[in-house]
């Protein structure tokens, strides 16, 4: 295992302490009414349980809302008038994509994947959108076939 491959598995590894803690102060639980963790989640995700009251999608989608919130702030962060001399403030913007981070690497974890299984995916997910460039992909052409294969 090279550096950065010990940088995201510390990544998911904080990121599972932090959720649990949160959890835990928050007397959050699972549907049998037993101490909520991010590994209850994964193993629900690995066990199938998918239907939308299922832990899985519950906390996907807690996930997604939350990083469209911090997607939103950062968007405040960036500005949009060409004409403007006003500059963006790099280090909130910097904090804003972490803290995307945080609940992407959360959602990640809730989807069953590990950091060796984001690296396989994302390698997968990179080959397919390099075929898509050299093949001049567009919308006419547009379909998932291509990442159907994608494990």
């Amino acid at each position: 295992m090279n550096d950065n491959e010990d940088m995201l598995k510390k990544i998911f590894e904080m990121q599972t302490e932090l959720n649990d803690y949160v959890f835990s102060k928050n007397h959050l639980v699972d549907n049998t009414d037993e101490r909520l963790t991010m590994a209850v989640i994964f193993a629900a995700a690995e066990d199938g349980k998918l239907k939308v009251n299922d832990l899985p999608n519950q906390w996907l989608s807690n996930y997604s809302k939350a990083m469209r919130e911090e997607i939103n702030e950062l968007d405040a962060d960036l500005l949009w008038k060409w004409w403007s001399k006003d500059e963006i403030d790099m280090q909130n913007i910097r904090v804003e994509l972490i803290d995307i981070l945080h609940f992407l690497v959360s959602a990640m974890i809730c989807a069953g994947l590990t950091p060796e299984k984001v690296f396989d995916v994302y390698r997968q997910k990179h080959a397919v959108n390099l075929n898509r460039q050299d093949s001049n992909y567009n919308k006419n052409q547009k379909t998932e076939d291509d990442n159907k294969n994608i494990q």
